[in-house]
């Protein structure tokens, strides 16, 4: 019988495969992945975008109803008094509480345990809505540990009290924004997950493993046809430029393969004007054609659209 030496290295080849996946298979979920404390990130990220940013029975076409809002305070919303800027994310009542809220133990041991007793969230209710902090723990290391804090239990903030105190131009809409990058497909081009490559130079740095606790969907994507996009917010913080990109990618990239997102303006803008799109599109035909010196202006979008939770969504991304 012929002793052949490829055959005998390609079976010990496929022993070593099948080993190491059956070792994988059946070792790593001894693991309890719960037990890696949720990062400051992952804390910021499930506060901002609540309890499901996808698909969801509170919110099953993605038109933003139900989700919370991000807010930068400037004033105390009891007294009326000057404060330091402080971040606060608003939740409604009838609005879905976090992950880290309603299944504290996700959020890692020394997390859940200041969240609870600093922190007291297992006060907060999803009937009368509640405010969350991220607030910090100084550690014997000279390090913080970053826990969430329910500010309706320990300074008595209501959503109410807490939206009317920020106002308009200090509410962010990041939530409802995530919905609709998941929504309108932009995780089949953008990933949210840089490599441990060149992207580090690119891209900037990859998460860690305790930044997605709480966090759901993560929207990784599954191929990059674009630039990756989960710094985005860090490289590129100009409002105006995300607005020219949206509306028509090739006022700013001219050979962007991106589609158009100009109809997520709605039909006004922010003075509640309609848009002409097709007037919009023929005089931007006009500047390709070199007729026009410059492209038509980009209207303003309206304070309820989702152009705004859309951009809003994107420059949280740091």
């Amino acid at each position: 019988m012929v002793n052949f030496r490829e055959y005998k290295i390609g079976a010990r080849f496929f022993g070593l495969a099948l080993g190491g996946s059956m070792t994988i298979t059946l070792f790593m979920p001894s693991f309890d992945l719960r037990n890696v404390n949720a990062t400051e990130v992952a804390l910021d990220k499930q506060l901002w975008a609540g309890h499901e940013s996808g698909f969801s029975l509170d919110d099953p076409f993605l038109t933003g109803e139900h989700r919370p809002v991000r807010v930068t305070l400037k004033v105390d919303p009891k007294t009326g008094q000057p404060m330091a800027s402080t971040v606060a994310y608003v939740y409604p009542a009838g609005t879905p509480l976090p992950n880290g809220v309603d299944h504290p133990d996700n959020l890692g041991n020394i997390v859940e345990q200041l969240s609870r007793d600093k922190g007291r969230i297992g006060e907060a209710t999803k009937s009368q809505g509640a405010v969350f902090l991220l607030s910090s723990e100084p550690q014997g290391d000279g390090s913080k540990q970053f826990y969430i804090e329910n500010a309706s239990a320990t300074k008595g903030w209501n959503p109410e009290e807490v939206m009317k105190a920020a106002g308009d131009e200090n509410t962010y809409h990041a939530s409802y924004g995530k919905a609709i990058f998941v929504r309108e497909g932009c995780w089949w081009c953008h990933t949210l997950l840089p490599e441990e490559t060149q992207d580090w130079q690119v891209f900037g740095a990859p998460p860690m493993l305790g930044d997605f606790n709480g966090e759901s969907p993560t929207a990784f994507g599954s191929d990059r046809k674009a630039p990756d996009i989960l710094h985005v917010g860090s490289r590129n913080s100009s409002r105006e430029w995300m607005m020219l990109h949206f509306f028509n990618p090739r006022l700013v990239q001219p050979h962007s393969i991106m589609p158009r997102f100009d109809y997520l303006w709605g039909p006004v803008d922010d003075k509640g004007q309609k848009i002409d799109f097709d007037k919009w599109r023929a005089e931007y035909n006009e500047y390709v054609d070199g007729k026009r010196v410059t492209p038509p202006e980009v209207p303003m979008y309206a304070s309820n659209s989702d152009a705004r939770a859309l951009i809003d969504f994107v420059l949280s991304l740091k």
